[in-house]
């Protein structure tokens, strides 16, 4: 397919190395804030009129969001190896979804502004989980085979960090300031009409990820562009993408048997931290100020876990992290809602456990691909990755959706059947679990061409 990329060695491969890391980091603030602990409990507390049915409708949001990007995944780094543009849709994607995040400061305190509201969170997913293909195209080229997991977790656990830093500042900064100074918000003198000081974090949550994605503009090399390969058009693109699969298929089926369980695993592990904060605030009650807290905790909880699960990735293999971890996630989901009756310490503790085990399956996830994926290819691999995880990515939305929807048909109250919706991610990480069992540990590695 192309010469091999060598990654740099010494200081220069360290500095690419803690580069790559810190863009967990960077955009961090749109997972934690963006994705799950402030923006939608925004839009479902504040926004929407509850005729709007916030938890339903930021649900099919997603699956949309999903179904889209099943649409491009599968040529975007499949075009970035050919042209050796990998790190530059990379910053690409992250100034955009930027964007989208200062964005998000117009959605006022309205219904009417609930649809564009929910405009921006699909958008958003979409522009995130595109930056992810040539970010995790990058791992095998600033890692080195005994330290990839390592690296991998590692740079999770960074993220998980941030994410924590990014809710205390928006907790001392914004939220108990405007309850303590009812006047105004002190640190910026903003006012607390129209939800001003939440807005806010939005602005500082988009300068936040263009600050901190400088190391990786300056530090990480781009890789050269594949020499005598032939223009693709968008249509040709496809094409080869679904040869590559039956290719796939045959040459190396334990390989392409992890594609398919991923998919449908990391869809789950997706819906569980979309929904954690909803669940959070309409089932049990959380307030701004409470869900901001668990949301700390959560990042503390989920970083350990994820850098744990690094150290035993290299040790152990990505395989047993990952179905240990999801057998994890299926117990601890089962609890949330079998021990729902005793309120909220019910998620503070069953929630928690699982976000212990969210960061090693995800972390985990992009290792295993990592490892059998030749130089030069691993934005194509990584394209099929995402591409097949985004192909069933409407499940968390509609099994979430469905869930609550069926409660509710069943005669259950409205108002109570949100905390149904977990079952519906329950029984898709389950699933994912028992198709990965059936998945060799070291699958064959894939062929260069």
């Amino acid at each position: 397919m192309g010469k091999a990329v060598t990654p740099v060695m010494g200081k220069q491969h360290k500095r690419a190395m803690y580069a790559w890391a810190l863009w967990d980091w960077a955009e961090q603030p749109y997972p934690t804030l963006m994705q799950t602990f402030v923006f939608p409990v925004y839009l479902a507390g504040s926004v929407a009129h509850l005729s709007q049915h916030p938890d339903q409708s930021i649900g099919w949001a997603l699956a949309i969001s999903g179904v889209l990007l099943a649409l491009i995944a599968p040529v975007l780094g499949r075009r970035s190896d050919q042209k050796g543009r990998r790190k530059f849709w990379l910053m690409a994607n992250t100034y955009i979804l930027a964007a989208i995040t200062a964005l998000s400061f117009f959605v006022e305190p309205k219904p009417e502004y609930f649809l564009f509201g929910l405009m921006l969170y699909a958008l958003g997913s979409v522009v995130q989980e595109s930056a992810f293909i040539n970010y995790y195209a990058m791992l095998k080229g600033i890692s080195t085979k005994d330290n990839i997991g390592k690296v991998s977790g590692g740079a999770w656990g960074l993220g998980y960090a941030g994410g924590i830093i990014l809710l205390l500042l928006s907790l001392v900064g914004f939220v108990l300031p405007s309850i303590s100074h009812p006047a105004g918000n002190i640190w910026f003198n903003l006012p607390i009409t129209d939800a001003m000081p939440t807005r806010f974090v939005f602005v500082l949550s988009a300068v936040w990820i263009v600050l901190f994605t400088l190391p990786m503009q300056f530090l990480v090399p781009e890789i050269p562009a594949q020499p005598n390969v032939k223009k693709e058009s968008i249509a040709e693109s496809y094409k080869g993408v679904w040869k590559d699969l039956a290719v796939l298929r045959r040459q190396a089926p334990d390989t392409f048997k992890f594609l398919i369980s991923s998919a449908i695993y990391r869809d789950g592990l997706a819906g569980v931290f979309s929904f954690g904060a909803v669940l959070g605030t309409l089932a049990f009650g959380f307030n701004q100020t409470s869900i901001i807290f668990y949301g700390i905790a959560a990042n503390i909880v989920a970083g350990i876990g994820a850098y744990i699960g690094g150290l035993l990735d290299d040790k152990v293999g990505s395989r047993s992290v990952i179905l240990g971890s999801l057998v994890g996630l299926v117990l601890a989901g089962s609890g949330v809602f079998i021990f729902a009756g005793m309120g909220q310490i019910a998620y503070w503790i069953f929630g928690l456990l699982l976000c212990l085990f969210v960061g090693p399956a995800q972390a985990s996830s992009r290792t295993f691909v990592a490892r059998f994926t030749p130089h030069g290819r691993e934005g194509e691999v990584f394209g099929l990755y995402q591409f097949t995880g985004r192909a069933v990515s409407f499940l968390s939305g509609t099994f979430w959706s469905l869930a609550i929807g069926l409660a509710v048909v069943f005669g259950v109250q409205s108002k109570n059947a949100t905390i149904y919706g977990i079952w519906g991610l329950v029984l898709i990480l389950a699933f994912g679990a028992l198709l990965l069992s059936r998945v060799s540990a070291n699958p064959q590695v894939l062929e260069d061409r």
